[in-house]
C-alpha cells in the first residue's frame, strides 16, 4: 500500500515536513527525457515532486545504453516518454503526469508551461531553436529555468531567474540571414552549438582530456557522453531545483555559473558579464573552433 509520507520520509531532516508538502504540490516541466532528462526525472520523483509535464519524441535504442536511465534490453524500441511516465508512477503512484510525447513545439508550448513552477532543460544539445523558444517564453512568464550539461566526466550548470539575465542575452545565438546558403547555415549552426557549449561551461574543462577529437562532430550531431557526467548533472540540477522551490540556499544564476569536473578534481565558479559577448568567451569560442577544426 503506497503512502506518500512514508515513501519520502528519509528526505525529512534535509527538508522539513512542511517543505516536503511544498515539493509534493510543485509542478516541474522537463523538456527531453534521454541522457540527463531521464536522471533528472528519477531524482525529482524520488525527491517527492508531485506534478510533472514531460516531453520526448524518441524511442530507446542500443546507443543509449551507456548513459540513459531508462535504456535497457526491456525498453529497447519503446518510447522514452512512456517509459519515464511509468517510472514516475512506479516511484509515486499519486504523481500527476502530463505527457507531451510528440515533443514540444509552438503549438503546445503554452500548454507545456501551464502552471509550471520551474522548467528543467534537458533537450538534446542540437535542439537550439525550440530550446530558445522555451527559455524565452519561460522568461516572459516569470518561470525559473535551469540547465545542467554532462561535460565529459563532470557537469556545468546555469540558472536563469525571472528579471535577471536571460538565455538570449547570455548565449547570444546568431540567426542566419534569409538569403543565407545551406553551407552558410551549416557554419552558423556549428558556431551556435559552440556558443551553447562554451556558454554552459565557460571553463571548458573537459577539453583537457578529450582523447579522440573525431568523436565530436556538430554537423553530424555527434558528441560523446558519460554516465558519470549525467549523474553529476542530475545531482547538481535537482539540488538547485530544491533550493529555488523552497526559497532557501544561495542560487548561482547567470551570468554566474559553476563547473565541477570529477576527472580533473576541479570546481570552478564562472562569471561572464555580457555572456558570450564577453572578451574571454570570444577567445574561448575561437579556441574551441581551433580544437575541433576539421571535425565539423
Amino acid at each position: 500500500m503506497f503512502n506518500y509520507e512514508e515513501a519520502f520520509s528519509r528526505n525529512i531532516g534535509w527538508v522539513t515536513q512542511q517543505e516536503q508538502q511544498i515539493l509534493r504540490n510543485t509542478k516541474v516541466a522537463i523538456g527531453g527525457l534521454g541522457g540527463v532528462g531521464g536522471d533528472h526525472t528519477i531524482v525529482l520523483s524520488r525527491l517527492g515532486i508531485g506534478n510533472f509535464h514531460i516531453s520526448d519524441l524518441d524511442d530507446y535504442d542500443v546507443a543509449n545504453f551507456n548513459r540513459q536511465a531508462g535504456a535497457n534490453m526491456s525498453t529497447l524500441g519503446k518510447a522514452k516518454a512512456a517509459v519515464m511516465e511509468e517510472t514516475i508512477k512506479g516511484i509515486n503512484p499519486e504523481a500527476y503526469v502530463k505527457n507531451f510525447d510528440s515533443g514540444i513545439d509552438e503549438n503546445n508550448l503554452e500548454d507545456f508551461l501551464d502552471g509550471v513552477d520551474i522548467y528543467v532543460d534537458s533537450l538534446d544539445i542540437f535542439c537550439l531553436e525550440i530550446r530558445r523558444k522555451v527559455f524565452r517564453r519561460c522568461y516572459e512568464k516569470g518561470i525559473p529555468t535551469i540547465t545542467a550539461a554532462p561535460m565529459g566526466m563532470g557537469t556545468a550548470f546555469l540558472v536563469f531567474m525571472p528579471g535577471k539575465m536571460s538565455f538570449d542575452e547570455y548565449f547570444a545565438i546568431v540567426d542566419p540571414t534569409q538569403d543565407a546558403s545551406d553551407n552558410e547555415k551549416d557554419l552558423i549552426f556549428n558556431d551556435n552549438i559552440i556558443r551553447f557549449v562554451i556558454g554552459v561551461s565557460p571553463s571548458v574543462q573537459q577539453r583537457h582530456y578529450l582523447v579522440d577529437r573525431s568523436s565530436v562532430n556538430f554537423l553530424n550531431k555527434k558528441v560523446p557522453s558519460t554516465c558519470m557526467g549525467i549523474s553529476l548533472a542530475a545531482g547538481t540540477l535537482c539540488t538547485n531545483v530544491l533550493k529555488i522551490i523552497l526559497k532557501r540556499g544561495e542560487v548561482i544564476h547567470a551570468p554566474h555559473g559553476l563547473h565541477f569536473d570529477a576527472y580533473r578534481n576541479k570546481l570552478i565558479k564562472t562569471w561572464r558579464p555580457w555572456g558570450n559577448k564577453n572578451p574571454i568567451q570570444k577567445y574561448m569560442f575561437w579556441r574551441v573552433k581551433q580544437l575541433l577544426k576539421g571535425n565539423n
